[in-house]
């Protein structure tokens, strides 16, 4: 909904609150307001999107100086209506209609444990000038973004990367275990890490307190816990009720809690096809929309052939955008200078377009990120299904290169295989019993975070849209852990939505093969793609970098489309892609 930006100044010789610069980094996140609150040592900003109670009285940072607190919150909480009516039965006054104001005064009422109350997507920062404390918190499954940066002068944090780098006062020193996971794991680097040593990100589900004697707490208020098999659903029927019900009340939340019209983005899968079908009963006349780009030889650039089948059986308002591959390229750099970390997924393109046009229309749109990691909808699956309980069991079918792979391609002495230790030690953390019920918490919780979700938030905020995704709702999470993983492996995964489907999605959609955004001009790179491929790696940016090995690096330009990882991404691409980050972020 929003973006936020802020700074604690510990030093009293560093003065240097210029919280406008940091507030130009996130504009885009809130075209509709902009605004500030500086006090001594706290400065803190926010750009709007008026979604909830559009008038000014709900512009940020928010005060109520009764409490001495101030306050900048990105997202939303979907059950701020009936928190809302809890705080009134308890004497509150409220003077705005919208959720920013519940925030607050949930805060107010219930400190710290107000954040196990909300159900929604935010990122959110309180000052409390009377214990000089700085509060900051992120929702169960980092939703929304929150970066920040420690040091002895200041406390810094904002929605993007590039608002904590924007006085250019912090040491760009690269973290070596970070690039070994951002190269094994297509571009996650899970939080509190991020590629570089001096910047960090909140993790989900987890606040920070940062004290006027420079300490910061952090600590866990939820967490998604496999560890209760004895109390797994095995029966299949009971599973797809309690999913139904749960996904119906998510998709109905997401749309009431706003006073504007909401889209959904239809890919013509079957995620975003059953959030279409479940709206449709209560909310007639949605608007959808969906991107395709030229066909390549090997693949379709479209899945309009689905889409197209679900715009007509319920009758949405549809648009569907096609776009050529010329202008894909000429979009690239600005598409890589939006993203607050390098990605490499072929979709960020995507979703960057697609958000664009999009954005003209609407402010609001749902989408259908996690389904396949909350209901196992990804085909390495079942072949980690059949493998017993090792975390290199998991890594065989899902790193991008081998420890071994990743000393050829960086320029970098390694002394540890830093990804595997993490994924070694995420999967013990879940507690479960088997190796898929493991790599699906690992999935829900960390995976999705800093790939899917970051990319949707990242591309769609560029152009001052919220993408609001209903398959992350924490309590229809919670109810598809306590399924037996088998149950969701069946046809070929994500069993339970297709039996939801079933009665109300044609089979064609249902039954489909597994999709993914496509995008072939960056899968296949041919020929004006392999030209701006070649130029950035043989860039005299990238050899002053020296990140990369330069006989790896000419392996891959020789046979573009050779080097494959496990789950079918480009090697070439990845390399290009962060070198191409590096460029129009950090350079």
């Amino acid at each position: 909904m929003c973006g936020i930006v802020g700074e604690y100044i510990f030093n009293k010789n560093y003065n240097n609150h210029n919280i406008e610069l940091l507030l130009d980094q996130i504009k885009t996140r809130g075209p509709d307001y902009s605004g500030s609150f500086i006090d001594r040592c706290i400065s803190l900003g926010h750009s709007r999107l008026s979604i909830i109670d559009l008038s000014a009285s709900s512009n940020q940072p928010f005060e109520d100086k009764d409490a001495q607190l101030t306050m900048v919150y990105n997202g939303c909480i979907y059950n701020y209506k009936e928190l809302r009516q809890d705080l009134v039965k308890k004497g509150y006054f409220f003077k705005t209609s919208g959720d920013t104001e519940v925030v607050l005064k949930s805060y107010q009422e219930w400190g710290y444990d107000c954040l196990k109350k909300f159900e929604g997507d935010f990122a959110l920062a309180i000052w409390d000038s009377r214990s000089r404390k700085l509060f900051l918190a992120r929702d169960r499954f980092g939703v929304k973004p929150l970066y920040f940066s420690n040091n002895k002068k200041f406390f810094r944090f904002g929605s993007n990367l590039q608002s904590i780098i924007a006085k250019k006062d912090i040491n760009l020193e690269l973290d070596n275990q970070s690039l070994h996971m951002h190269f094994s794991l297509h571009s996650v680097v899970p939080a509190p890490k991020t590629i570089f040593k001096n910047i960090k990100k909140v993790p989900p589900g987890h606040y920070l307190v940062v004290s006027s004697d420079q300490k910061i707490s952090t600590k866990a208020y939820w967490k998604l816990d496999s560890s209760s098999q004895s109390e797994l659903i095995t029966d299949e029927n009971e599973a797809k009720e309690e999913i139904k019900s749960l996904l119906i009340n998510a998709v109905e939340k997401r749309i009431l809690a706003s006073d504007i019209d909401v889209g959904v983005l239809l890919s013509g899968g079957l995620d975003s096809s059953l959030i279409v079908a479940l709206a449709n009963e209560h909310f007639p006349n949605l608007k959808t929309y969906s991107i395709g780009f030229e066909d390549d030889a090997d693949e379709k650039g479209s899945e309009f052939f689905y889409s197209d089948q679900i715009a007509e059986k319920f009758q949405t308002k549809h648009e569907k955008i096609i776009i050529d591959n010329r202008s894909v390229l000429s979009r690239l750099p600005e598409a890589f200078k939006a993203m607050s970390e390098p990605m490499v997924a072929q979709d960020a393109i995507a979703f960057y377009m697609l958000s664009e046009l999009v954005s003209k229309e609407v402010k609001v749109v749902l989408s259908g990120q996690g389904a396949d990691e909350g209901f196992a909808g990804y085909f390495w699956y079942k072949n980690i299904n059949l493998e017993s309980n090792d975390h290199r069991n998991f890594c065989k079918h899902y790193v991008d290169r081998s420890h071994e792979e990743v000393k050829e391609f960086l320029n970098i002495k390694f002394d540890n295989d830093h990804t595997s230790v993490m994924i070694e030690n995420k999967l013990k953390s879940a507690n479960s019993k088997t190796l898929l019920g493991s790599v699906l918490n690992f999935d829900i919780t960390t995976l999705v975070v800093d790939d899917p979700v970051k990319r949707v938030d990242n591309m769609t905020m560029a152009w001052g849209l919220e993408a609001r995704v209903p398959f992350l709702d924490h309590r229809l999470i919670e109810a598809s852990t306590r399924i037996d993983p088998n149950i969701h492996l069946k046809r070929n995964g994500k069993n339970i939505l297709k039996a939801i489907s079933d009665d109300i999605l044609p089979k064609d959609v249902i039954d489909r093969k597994k999709g993914y955004f496509p995008m072939p001009a960056l899968k296949y790179i041919r020929g004006e793609y392999y030209d701006f491929v070649y130029d950035i790696l043989n860039s005299r940016q990238c050899y002053n970098r020296n990140l990369y090995n330069r006989d790896y690096i000419n392996k891959l330009l020789e046979k573009p489309n050779e080097y494959k990882t496990a789950i079918d991404g480009n090697k070439l691409w990845h390399a290009a892609a962060t070198e191409l980050w590096f460029r129009e972020n950090i350079d």
